[in-house]
């Protein structure tokens, strides 16, 4: 059955309940909505928090079973109109990310009390209640909506609300299966609030018909005696609320100009009454202040053999950004600082950026907290809403250090590349002073418009990838990239770590299912094309799943999986990665390319036929490649134009499949180069090497990016040879050992010396020939 959590309110069978669910999944609300009148159990929390944040023990036992009469979207979210049928206990709980399901056993009501007890005891609710009332505004109101409750739960869910009750008195109400016993709690409640109201009433009085201005200090002082007096002798839960807020707001440690301006907003709280049109907007303030931890910090000892055991025990490989990270931390403990450089953690989907993020506040010691920015458009989401607004909301930045509990989390700001600027703001100037050292500590979300100190906060920030990232943003953080696993890494982490979690996350025993180590190089290869690790877990997991059936349908235990059952088992391959085979006829050359899932290699074709010295480019080339393209023709008719080839009277088209793929990049230079003078001149070049470099108008070979993939890639084509800039030398260290040590990579720094490895050392020189044979035949 579905557990919907409640706090802070008093549940009691035969009562009708309205509420908004702020947290929801898609499946829970068609649950809801699936059937007339579906049954749920409202199950109250002992302390109030974050749906993420809720663990089983965090529930009391006791709750209420109640059908559901009507459900309803609007913009805070899902209210929902129940009624509570009858007291239950859950026997067995499970909290889930996005649920929480439970399953439970009635608790029939003990009636304890004759009618004319029950009449009793609902009258002197309402008369004890009347006589509260005549203290506030809308006493009227309160009697005549009282009138209209004739069962004693009713009463008592509606009145405890205003009388200052704790959590514990609400669930003792729940709790005791007595009727006599409950209203006998409720009453001695009810009792001792009116009694606290009335003394302070008198106090107030008193003052107001005394005149002279030392006798008026006299009473103001001997008031607040009085009243200090008797709240000392209350406990936290009993107190006023604003008294609370009052004793909160003193011990936060909250800067001077900040607790000037909240006290005075608790003022107009005190004011304004619980009636009053402002009343619920001020409260939600107060609430959110005092909660917040102005001075409260956690973090332990930075101890770098530790951190290096974490970060290696959650991410096998990245070996320079976990140094890189140790470096950090270093700097952090010489410094005796708590924060440092704001990190930005680069690399493609699944390659562990969020998790390193929670893998720094493990090593650190501090608390965690993460924020997601993807798709985010309003300015307001990063600084807040102002108060003046309807349903004002604190940004996440300030929600988040409220949910972490101290003011030093670490706090990871996920996808700041996928923000997006609309009419509502640019978040990502809202972001610059957040991430600046030099503004941070004064930094004031318009909700909460008092400065508050981030200077302690260890910003960890993750993208996929810069191109979208501001520059201004980008200069305050300290970029390091994940370039993603080599298959040789995959293997160690799906064999070591997803393939054991899948196991115990499905269910099954270690012993239930073996999967070989070919078969988990075959689905790296055949069944995933990313840098990251994301897709490989799901496969994992569905090699699982399968093995989970024939487990409980067949009784089959020890289930082992060979390359050979993947296509009954997982489907059709997924990744259909290019291999050099055969030979290439003139004007195909293997050139190399780096995606978000990793490298590949591409051919670059160009064949020639009679026209009047066009160019045509297919293949869905970016403005770049158009631009190499145009580049490397026009290099290419400076070098071989004595030559013999028709340029004026041959139309050239080069394309590059596969076409339904966008491809850009400066990186094909050398690649459409040497296709085109491989058709220019007949010249074939060997399939097994491969090329990546630019090049300028002046035949020079520019450097590029993505090295590492692509030389995996070269490896995985079964490439022998790679010709790389000149430039990009001092990037193979980044390149695995094993992708070195199987290709024999050659620097280059001119299309001569491109030539030379493409088609011999004397080519140049037999062109020449060739080129001073034709003049002579002229």
């Amino acid at each position: 059955m579905m557990v919907i959590p409640i706090y802070d309110t008093v549940l009691l069978p035969g009562v009708p309940y309205h509420f908004n669910l702020d947290t929801i999944n898609q499946e829970e609300l068609n649950e809801l909505k699936s059937e007339d009148s579906p049954e749920i159990l409202l199950l109250p929390l002992k302390d109030k928090k974050e749906r993420e944040e809720i663990q089983a023990e965090d529930f009391y036992e006791i709750g209420v079973r109640a059908q559901v009469l009507k459900v309803q979207e609007n913009a805070a979210g899902i209210w929902l109109s129940v009624q509570a049928v009858e007291r239950a206990r859950c026997v067995f709980l499970r909290v889930l990310s996005d649920r929480v399901e439970g399953e439970f056993e009635s608790i029939p009501e003990e009636i304890d009390v004759n009618e004319t007890g029950r009449r009793d005891l609902v009258e002197f609710i309402k008369r004890t209640a009347g006589e509260l009332a005549e203290f506030f505004h809308g006493a009227e109101k309160l009697a005549e909506y009282m009138n209209t409750l004739t069962e004693a739960n009713e009463l008592i869910s509606f009145l405890s609300q205003f009388i200052g009750m704790s959590p514990d008195e609400k669930y003792a109400l729940l709790e005791t299966s007595s009727y006599k016993e409950r209203g006998s709690l409720f009453c001695s409640s009810l009792v001792k609030f009116k009694n606290a109201v009335e003394l302070k009433v008198e106090l107030t009085q008193k003052y107001n018909e005394t005149k002279g201005k030392s006798y008026q200090e006299a009473a103001i002082r001997q008031q607040m005696e009085v009243l200090q007096k008797k709240l000392e002798e209350l406990s936290p839960e009993e107190r006023s609320e604003t008294e609370e807020y009052r004793r909160k707001v003193e011990e936060a440690g909250m800067p001077e100009d900040a607790k000037k301006e909240i006290l005075r907003t608790l003022k107009r709280l005190e004011q304004e009454g619980p009636h009053g049109s402002e009343y619920n907007t001020l409260h939600g303030y107060m609430e959110f202040v005092t909660d917040l931890p102005w001075k409260k910090t956690q973090a332990g000892p930075i101890d770098l053999k530790k951190a290096r055991e974490i970060l290696d025990r959650g991410h096998y490989g990245l070996d320079k950004v976990k140094e890189r990270i140790l470096q950090h931390m270093a700097v952090m403990a010489l410094k005796k600082n708590q924060t440092g450089s704001i990190l930005l953690l680069v690399g493609a989907p699944g390659t562990g950026k969020t998790s390193i993020g929670k893998g720094i506040a493990e090593a650190l010691g501090r608390k965690y907290t993460r924020i997601s920015f993807g798709g985010v458009r309003d300015e307001a989401e990063i600084r807040g809403h102002r108060r003046t607004y309807v349903g004002a909301m604190p940004g996440r930045i300030m929600e988040g250090i409220r949910r972490a509990g101290v003011s030093n989390p670490v706090m990871v700001l996920d996808e700041i590349d996928k923000l997006i600027s609309s009419y509502n703001g640019d978040p990502a100037s809202a972001l610059l002073e957040v991430l600046d050292p030099e503004q941070n500590n004064t930094f004031t979300d318009h909700y909460l418009n008092v400065p508050y100190d981030l200077s302690q906060v260890l910003f960890v920030c993750t993208a996929n990838t810069m191109d979208t990232i501001p520059q201004p943003l980008l200069d305050r953080m300290e970029v390091i990239s994940l370039s993603g696993y080599t298959p040789d890494e995959k293997f160690y982490i799906a064999r070591d770590y997803l393939l054991p979690a899948s196991i115990r996350e499905n269910g099954l025993e270690e012993s239930d299912l073996t999967v070989s180590e070919e078969t988990i190089r075959t689905i790296i290869t055949d069944y995933t094309m990313e840098a990251g690790v994301r897709g490989l877990k799901k496969q994992m997991d569905v090699l699982c799943r399968k093995a989970a059936v024939q487990i409980v349908e067949e009784g089959r235990h020890g289930v082992f999986v060979t390359p050979g059952q993947l296509p009954d088992l997982l489907g059709k391959r997924v990744a259909n990665h290019e291999k050099v085979t055969g030979e290439n006829p003139a004007g195909v050359v293997t050139g190399l390319a780096w995606t978000q899932a990793g490298g590949e290699i591409l051919f670059i074709e160009s064949v020639a036929m009679e026209g009047s010295g066009q160019i045509r480019l297919t293949g869905q080339l970016g403005d770049v490649m158009k631009e190499s393209a145009s580049i490397s023709l026009s290099l290419v008719k400076s070098l071989f134009a004595g030559n013999g080839f028709p340029f004026a009277k041959s139309d050239i088209h080069i394309h590059v499949p596969s076409g339904a793929v966008p491809k850009d990049g400066p990186s094909a230079g050398i690649t459409l180069f040497t296709a085109l003078v491989s058709l220019v001149t007949g010249r074939t070049v060997d399939p097994r090497l491969a090329m990546t470099g630019e090049i300028s108008l002046r035949g020079k070979v520019l450097p590029i990016g993505g090295l590492p993939e692509k030389l995996m890639a070269a490896e995985r084509a079964g490439i022998k040879m790679v010709l790389i800039p000149k430039e990009n030398e001092e990037n193979l260290k980044d390149v695995p050992k094993e992708t070195r040590a199987a290709l024999e990579i050659l620097p280059v720094n001119t299309v001569e010396e491109v030539m030379a490895y493409a088609f011999g050392p004397k080519f140049l020189e037999e062109q020449k020939e060739e080129r001073e044979r034709l003049i002579r035949a002229v």
